[in-house]
């Protein structure tokens, strides 16, 4: 990691401004940390007109999230591989009282975004499936246009060494780019960040993350489907489309540690199996020992499994103290030395996740500080950081997928690219097994 990326601050794109600081006493004395203010809509200015690319789940949320924003936001044209995908988005914003799309402005195919792109729109959304996303934000990029981009940023190490490469790109242009990595706006998690960076819980000696959950959903395959289009609305189980839910999902508490860290892993050593999942070629648990450029273990773990243990969570363990990097620090004889202050509950409301909602969703919360960002024409571009947390949990995958300890070093080097070299709705050839999950270890032992 270059030293420039060291010394980065995260929240230099996620709070709206500092206001003072707040003194936390500790073990070893007392730490003065900067208490970051929030706006809950963006200010006003001329209007934003996006377009959106990728109109499934995330990408319609991310477009509502963008309008909710503030004042003068607007969707005006949208682009999916998927007609249907494209009509449903138009039909919620019918649904929410919101201007349709004209027809002129609905884009369909695997050159739609290329036809958005061309389009009259001020702001770039991008929510394809991850395989896609390189591609879409090296031609966002040249458009010169701010961006939204949700996470991750890639599925291999090509993929992220071109988001890294237009990342550079964007910001010799002086471009306005936001990821999809929601914590680093989310309030109680960027106080609790600044509290551990002050040193609160002094020098950090070890992290653990999670997100053990439930399956997600899966699609059947459909009479008349062919390969492509089978793959692509299935696209959350299959490694070449998603990175396995180790990137496309657990990203966020790898990036998490990263972040609290200041740091990123130097290898990684993982093991992985499938024991539930229906459809794709993915894994559905991960196991996954990272060693940090300062020596230190974080142990990385997932799973998509129903009727097992739920913990989506990260922790870090300092010379002081410890934090869930979320709301608490306490130290290491078990004394809460802070708690985040969430707002009253309202009407009744009792529980963390009711009381969660009264305050700005980090959803929002994201859109609104881009937006600050554009009209208040300040830097911001998240990518590069976002795609150095994506590229730490290729690692992990890749380690678990061959049952070898993978490098930075290596990734960085890398050709391994997954996916089809060309996009058409017939036959796709996935190179070492169609549809197989992979088996680490040598041949040899397989067949012992």
């Amino acid at each position: 990691m270059s030293k420039e990326f060291s010394r980065r601050d995260f929240l230099a794109v996620g709070a709206a401004a500092a206001a003072g600081t707040a003194i936390l006493g500790c073990a070893g004395g007392q730490v003065s940390a900067t208490k970051p203010t929030w706006l809950d809509q963006a200010p006003d200015g001329r209007t934003l007109r996006a377009g959106l690319i990728g109109c499934g789940g995330r990408g319609t949320g991310a477009a509502m999230d963008f309008m909710a924003a503030g004042n003068g936001l607007e969707v005006v044209a949208v682009a999916d591989v998927f007609r249907d995908r494209v009509d449903d988005f138009n039909k919620k914003l019918k649904d929410e009282g919101k201007p349709e799309i004209p027809a002129s402005a609905r884009f369909v195919g695997f050159d739609a975004y290329q036809k958005l792109l061309a389009a009259d729109i001020d702001v770039v959304l991008i929510a394809t499936p991850p395989h896609f996303r390189p591609e879409h934000f090296e031609a966002a990029v040249e458009t010169k246009r701010p961006i939204f981009m949700e996470k991750p940023l890639a599925v291999d190490p090509v993929g992220a060494r071109r988001i890294l490469a237009a990342s550079k790109r964007a910001d010799a242009l002086g471009l306005i780019v936001a990821c999809g990595t929601q914590r680093h706006h989310q309030r109680d998690y960027v106080e609790c960040y600044e509290y551990v960076k002050a040193g609160a819980i002094g020098d950090i000696v070890a992290a653990n993350c999670y997100w053990d959950q439930s399956k997600l959903w899966h699609k059947t395959r459909q009479r008349g489907w062919s390969d492509m289009e089978y793959m692509v609305r299935d696209w959350v189980n299959w490694a070449w489309l998603s990175g396995d839910h180790i990137v496309e999902q657990h990203i966020h508490n790898i990036d998490v540690i990263n972040w609290f860290a200041g740091s990123r892993p130097a290898s990684a050593v993982g093991y992985g199996a499938r024991h539930r999942r229906v459809t794709g070629d993915q894994y559905d648990c991960f196991s996954v020992d990272y060693t940090y450029e300062n020596g230190i273990h974080v142990h990385s773990m997932c799973r998509q499994i129903n009727g097992t243990h739920n913990n989506v969570s990260e922790w870090i363990v300092g010379t002081k103290g410890v934090s869930n990097c979320r709301n608490m620090i306490k130290s290491h004889d078990g004394k809460v030395i802070w708690e985040y202050q969430y707002p009253e509950p309202t009407n009744g409301e009792q529980s963390e996740r009711r009381r969660m909602s009264v305050a700005v969703s980090p959803y929002v919360q994201e859109h609104i500080d881009m937006v600050t960002a554009i009209r208040t024409n300040k830097p911001y571009n998240e990518a590069e950081v976002t795609a150095i947390s994506t590229l730490s949990a290729v690692m992990g995958r890749i380690s678990s997928y061959t049952g070898k300890e993978v490098t930075w070093d290596e990734m960085m080097s890398s050709e391994l690219t997954l996916g089809p070299s060309e996009y058409s709705m017939g036959k796709v050839a996935i190179v070492k097994g169609e549809g197989k999950a992979p088996i680490p270890g040598d041949e040899v032992d397989r067949a012992s």
